[in-house]
């Protein structure tokens, strides 16, 4: 008798879905983020680095140059890219100043501008996104991407993370 009752209390629920399903032909699979194709945010350059805001990165021994990261330009976006502007300096004091995006979830980079001398950017001519995997010339990245911001297989969650973990050194 009680499992009857248990299959009696079920029918409503039963009917209620066989009501609904002809609403999500595919079920319900097909209204989920995973499904969807992705779709860049619109990058927007932040303003020009000041030497306040910014975090050194250890890279690697390989490397002459120093990197920093500006704390005041990491950003995550809802598309899981993570943007951010990086200086290099090099021995000799020079510094290249780039506005940039990773992407954990493909392990992508791009490049959306560069930093001129008169401190203001100038939009990157080929902004394209490129792997990372396998770039021993952009170790940088790599380094941010596996160290910093994609770490354990994931995206960081929001720029005050990704930031913390630049800040701790990983």
């Amino acid at each position: 008798m009680r499992f009857a009752g248990v299959v009696l209390a079920l029918l409503p629920s039963v009917a209620v879905a066989q009501v609904l399903a002809p609403q999500y032909p595919g079920g319900f699979k097909g209204n989920f983020e995973e499904d969807r194709p992705w779709e860049e945010q619109k990058a927007v350059l932040p303003p020009y680095p000041k030497s306040e805001n910014l975090i050194k990165v250890y890279v690697s021994a390989a490397t002459s140059f120093e990197f920093f990261v500006d704390a005041a330009a990491v950003s995550v976006g809802q598309d899981g890219v993570v943007r951010y502007t990086l200086i290099a300096r090099s021995p000799s004091g020079a510094m290249n100043v780039s506005y940039e995006g990773i992407r954990c979830k493909t392990r992508e980079r791009k490049l959306y501008a560069l930093g001129r001398g008169d401190n203001t950017w100038s939009q990157a001519r080929n902004s394209q996104w490129a792997s990372i995997i396998g770039t021993r010339a952009n170790r940088q990245q790599a380094t941010l991407a596996d160290d910093f911001f994609c770490k354990f297989g994931g995206t960081a969650r929001s720029s005050e993370e990704a930031v913390r973990a630049l800040r701790r050194g990983g």
